[in-house]
């Protein structure tokens, strides 16, 4: 056995994935309130939220400051696109519902690695780019009682790959940098920035090793999920995973 004593996995795209019924379109919400014509200045419904490596501490405090940040974004987004004093506060609420109405579901590798690595002793924690409320949703995929610790951007302040959340993760782990492999699906946040942090990582790739995508020294990517308890116990120590 390697000398790990922890994984930290993303959460969307590596151990649960978006199933239907697919969340509403921002366009469509738009159209129910009669702004059908507002649809193209208000653009890509998904860049609404704080972008990759961004640091938002100050509005991360708690719960509540967050949720009024959240609320808040999208007024400035409607204000800016001509929506009417008189129909903001409702297309708000609707659009908010929209942006988190995505259903997930786990992968059907999940639960079972994840039951494995904390039969061996190990820590089991998940860090994501996700709403405050990640707990409920790991409930909801089944995955709860597996995980012993989650973090988000939206607790943490900052979203990955900023070194704020791989720390405030480390720091909820109780382990140093080099005892926690982390594991995701996404090389700039789950492989370097991890790295970055002092993380072994593994880049998880379900539909093959993307062509082009250079591996760095060091690095290593997994087909699946049932690959990585074989590699601990092989003493893989984050040199080359595959």
């Amino acid at each position: 056995m390697s000398d790990i004593r922890g994984v930290l996995f993303d959460f969307d795209g590596t151990l649960a994935r978006c199933v239907p019924p697919w969340p509403e379109k921002h366009s469509s919400v738009l159209a129910r309130h009669g702004l059908a014509g507002l649809a193209e200045a208000w653009g890509d419904q998904w860049e609404i939220g704080p972008a990759d490596g961004e640091s938002h501490a100050e509005h991360s405090s708690d719960q509540t400051a967050y949720r009024r940040w959240e609320l808040e974004r999208l007024r400035v987004r409607a204000r800016a696109c001509g929506v009417p004093a008189p129909l903001l506060e409702p297309l708000v609420a609707d659009l908010d519902r929209a942006t988190k109405g995505v259903v997930m579901a786990a992968y059907g590798d999940a639960p079972v690695v994840l039951g494995q690595l904390r039969q061996r002793g190990l820590l089991v924690g998940v860090c994501s780019n996700w709403y405050w409320d990640l707990d409920r949703e790991l409930e909801a995929v089944g995955l709860r009682a597996a995980v012993d610790v989650a973090v988000t951007s939206a607790q943490a302040g900052a979203r990955k790959p900023h070194p704020r959340i791989y720390a405030q993760a480390l720091a909820a782990c109780g382990l140093a940098a080099g005892e926690v492999l982390f594991v995701g699906d996404r090389w700039s946040t789950d492989v370097a920035g991890p790295r970055a942090a002092g993380m072994p990582a593994l880049l998880l790739c379900r539909e093959g090793l993307p062509p082009g995508l250079a591996l760095q020294a060091g690095g290593g990517w997994i087909e699946d999920l049932h690959a990585l308890p074989v590699l601990l116990d092989a003493g893989w120590t984050g040199a080359g995973g595959r």
